[in-house]
């Protein structure tokens, strides 16, 4: 298993931020930067357990980037053009959800110096005044803020995001068939839902948070993974009737699969778990439905998504950041068990 290589996330980012698309492995400038994948990047930088001077480098332009987006009030501007103006109002969406979680990591981090650290715990204790209309936001939000309060126990503003956001999490749409899940089809990063149970549940010793963390992640991974490897669900989303597996399917399902389940095995102790974030890392290294390769170990480049026909060649920030994250988590599971 290859690990995390940051050379393409490197060629994505200028001293303002990460590129978020690209044409091949070329950043598309035109299209400017966006908190949804810088706030990505400071949480995988932050995490890496032994960083290189480029991935400290990145950590700081992305902390730089989301203290520069940070309003007064805890929301958030999302998009910045190329030459470094905002071109958006602040907001409370998926930006902000994605903000907070890597605010929490820089919090959480084992190297990231005691400045970055406060600065990261000030900004998110404005964030924490918020409170997102949308649940995958929220979820977002909610995992940044336990990892956090592991650094910072009892943080009265962190435990309070936790406890709203475990209320948002909630919903009674079901569906015959997904009995266990919230909503009435399945959407995008779908197990970032049960994720955010878990980290609730373990940071407010909530054990009925857990139970139904494990129970909707149970479900998911048994439903995306009928052949021995992972078939995640397509980019629009599905319910029981619809064929699968199908394409488009994209790495940010994939990620929140290995997060989730990276997350249940910490907290279970159940190795199996374990065995779901090492399918999520062979999906992009070509164990998936159409056996071909999504990442490049040598640059560190992630495809886009995998189409009916092959992949999409494509090596945006988003998905370049899913499958550097997933061998990340890969790692630390092997790390473990060694």
């Amino acid at each position: 298993m290859p690990g995390p290589c940051f050379d393409h996330l490197v060629r994505m980012s200028t001293p303002l931020g990460v590129y978020e698309h690209a044409r091949g492995d070329q950043p598309r400038r035109t299209h400017g930067f966006c908190l949804d994948d810088v706030g990505r990047v400071l949480g995988v930088c932050a995490r890496e357990p032994e960083p290189s001077a480029e991935v400290v480098r990145l950590a700081s332009i992305s902390l730089e980037y989301a203290m520069g987006a940070a309003e007064r009030d805890g929301r958030f501007r999302n998009r910045r053009t190329d030459s470094g103006v905002w071109s958006d109002r602040p907001g409370l969406g998926d930006h902000w959800g994605r903000a907070v979680w890597g605010l929490g990591q820089a919090v959480a981090s084992t190297w990231c110096d005691a400045t970055t650290r406060s600065v990261a715990l000030a900004a998110l204790h404005r964030a924490a005044r918020q409170r997102s209309p949308w649940r995958r936001t929220m979820a977002y939000a909610a995992v940044g803020a336990a990892d956090a309060l592991a650094a910072v126990p009892g943080d009265r503003a962190l435990v309070g995001l936790l406890l709203a956001a475990g209320t948002a999490l909630d919903g009674s749409a079901r569906t015959r068939g997904m009995e266990r899940w919230p909503e009435a089809r399945l959407a995008y990063a779908n197990a970032l839902v049960p994720e955010a149970h878990l980290a609730i549940g373990a940071a407010l010793e909530d054990p009925a948070q857990v139970r139904r963390g494990l129970a909707q992640l149970e479900w998911l991974v048994a439903l995306q993974t009928p052949r021995g490897h992972l078939s995640p669900v397509p980019a629009r989303g599905w319910a029981p009737g619809e064929p699968l597996p199908a394409p488009d399917q994209q790495p940010i399902e994939v990620i929140a699969l290995a997060e989730a389940a990276a997350r249940a095995e910490a907290i279970t102790g159940d190795r199996s778990w374990g065995e779901v974030v090492t399918l999520a890392a062979e999906w992009f290294l070509g164990r998936n439905d159409l056996g071909v390769p999504l990442y490049d170990p040598a640059t560190g480049g992630g495809c886009d998504g995998l189409l009916s026909t092959g992949v999409n060649p494509n090596q945006g920030a988003e998905s370049t950041l899913a499958a550097l994250a997933t061998l990340q988590l890969a790692g630390r599971t092997a790390r473990v068990r060694a």
